[in-house]
């Protein structure tokens, strides 16, 4: 296993993990939109079939209308692999770059317009705290075959500790099957980071009452009979954006909205997603809009600027956040400034190559092998 880096979960995980971090120039900070747009278009111009811009759903508008490409993490990692592109420029978060730099060929570059843009749920189980853990349900479990899945949402030293030890890793789509995956080669399941995924897949799967949370942040909280016991331990790891919606939203736009249909993501709380008419992936979220009827009304339980984006793509449909002017946009997507994308485009314009994610070679072998059993599903 590759030496992992003990990171504080309250700085950003890629200051750690990259050492070619670099600040945006003054000349790149006052940029309006009207100029920042003809320069983008520019070195774009002069790139050509060079480089793909990647724009995660959840980016602002000024990121997603340069995007050749709009879709969520692996979605758009596979259009990168399958992109004749030398450079790859994700417009996401450090994970999702690291994910595109695993199943892209090894002469395709990965760049992150900012490497501040780290994901506070994958730096919520990092790789030391992950051993420290395993160790201790191991000893807790002497007996039991224990199969560790991570989300997606996970650094790659994540995704390759889950391969190491006969794991896998999972979108929110098929998570279901990657459980059954699991149990069929094991008696337990441990899943991270999002433990909002694992219980309502856990709920899906019947298994609801087989669970038991493992809070890496207080020792005093573990029962070690409990963790014995449970078919399924689930990481105490959260999307901060879907953890704040409630069933009082929910209450709330149907009372503002006689017909509203709800619809949430699964990395919201289980309450949440059983209050709501569908739940799904942001695939799925879209999907649902796209083939909704003209005057319907569609309440969204995910990112703001992915409902900001729905809401000006499918005009004649009814798209309102679930949780009103309280809905939040994603801190680490917002570090994806435009401006941030018109200096790395220029600097590959101009032969410099800035902010590359590059994962270590074993690094890479097994998070890509936890990726191959996720395909065999």
């Amino acid at each position: 296993m590759p030496e992992m880096e003990t990171v504080d979960l309250q700085t950003d995980l890629s200051l750690f993990k990259y050492d070619n971090l670099e600040q945006l120039p003054p000349q790149y900070r006052e940029l309006d939109e009207g100029e920042r747009t003809d320069r983008i278009a520019a070195a774009r111009e002069e790139l050509g079939e060079d480089v793909i811009i990647l724009g995660h759903n959840y980016q602002r508008r000024e990121i997603v209308e340069h995007a050749d490409f709009i879709g969520d993490s692996y979605e758009l990692s596979k259009r990168a692999a399958d992109a004749d592109a030398d450079y790859v420029v994700f417009c996401g978060v450090t994970f999702m770059a690291e994910s595109a730099d695993i199943i892209t060929d090894d002469d395709q570059t990965v760049i992150l317009p900012s490497m501040e843009a780290s994901c506070p749920m994958a730096g919520m189980a990092e790789a030391l705290q992950v051993d420290a853990a395993w160790a201790e349900l191991t000893e807790a479990a002497p007996d039991a075959d224990i199969i560790p899945i991570t989300y997606m949402n996970s650094y790659a030293d994540l995704k390759a500790f889950c391969a190491e030890q006969g794991g896998l890793v999972c979108t929110s789509s098929n998570a279901h099957d990657a459980f059954e995956y699991a149990f069929e080669r094991g008696d337990k399941v441990l899943f991270l980071p999002d433990k909002h995924l694992g219980e309502n897949t856990a709920h899906r799967l019947g298994m609801e009452d087989s669970t038991a949370e493992w809070d890496p942040w207080d020792p005093e909280s573990k029962d070690a009979d409990e963790v014995a016991d449970a078919d399924i331990v689930l990481w105490d790891g959260y999307c901060q954006v879907h953890e704040r919606f409630t069933e009082a939203h929910i209450e709330d736009v149907r009372e503002r909205y006689d017909d509203a249909n709800v619809i949430v993501h699964p990395e919201c709380r289980r309450e949440v997603v059983e209050a709501a008419d569908v739940a799904g992936s942001t695939s799925t979220i879209c999907e649902t809009v796209a083939e909704a009827d003209p005057g319907e009304t569609w309440a969204i339980g995910t990112e703001i600027h992915l409902t900001n984006h729905l809401q000006r793509w499918h005009p004649e449909v009814n798209v309102v956040p679930l949780c009103g002017d309280a809905c939040m946009d994603c801190n680490a997507m917002r570090q994806v400034d435009p401006n941030y994308l018109t200096w790395v485009l220029e600097g590959l314009a101009e032969g410099e190559e800035r902010n590359v994610i590059e994962v270590a070679p074993r690094e890479k072998e097994l998070a890509g092998l936890a990726l191959e059993r996720m395909l065999e599903i």
